[in-house]
């Protein structure tokens, strides 16, 4: 009886750890999608937005971005979202597979235009965002780069009635295998 007793008290101990850490395994992998922490970067830490690379971010493949705009960047709503990157990012846009969506519903845009030589993606609404209002860009079909960061920046037009062009943060975008 006392033999038992300790066993049990030594085995508690170990099924409880071992609980923890099979939890915890789906957050381990889910964290692969999104900033993670990020310590040097240059980038004040209020201005880094949240992604999700839906298909892994695997170098040189297709692969779906989302990019989330949350509310509080959002002040003064947004009548045009502008993506500018690197010179160094050598993956490629699809124009005609690029949606903003606000509460998972597609909102209707009135263009898409990529201009490569400048680096920039410019989507332009058919309505206004209302001012504070999350957003997600949804990108898709995009071939990801070569094996890297990429520093995507937001800016978007204010809807307001003088359009001014205001940064909204930086998606920091890690692309490996």
């Amino acid at each position: 009886m006392l033999v038992l007793k300790a066993s049990v008290k030594r085995l508690l101990p170990v099924l409880v750890l071992s609980g923890g850490l099979i939890a915890s395994l789906p957050l381990f992998t889910w964290a692969g999608g999104n900033p993670g922490l990020t310590v040097f970067s240059g980038v004040d830490r209020k201005d880094i937005l949240d992604y999700f690379l839906q298909f892994g971010g695997n170098p040189e493949e297709m692969d779906r971005y989302k990019l989330y705009i949350p509310a509080k960047r959002l002040p003064q709503g947004a009548s045009a979202i502008f993506i500018s990157y690197p010179d160094y990012f050598d993956g490629n846009f699809d124009t005609k597979k690029v949606e903003i969506r606000v509460k998972g519903k597609p909102l209707p845009l009135k263009e898409v235009y990529w201009d490569k030589e400048s680096r920039f993606l410019e989507i332009t609404l058919d309505q206004p965002l209302a001012p504070n209002t999350k957003a997600e860009v949804v990108l898709s079909n995009v071939t990801n780069p070569r094996t890297g960061t990429y520093y995507l920046i937001c800016d978007v037009m204010a809807s307001g009635d003088i359009p001014v062009r205001l940064y909204v943060g930086t998606w920091i975008v890690s692309i490996e295998r």
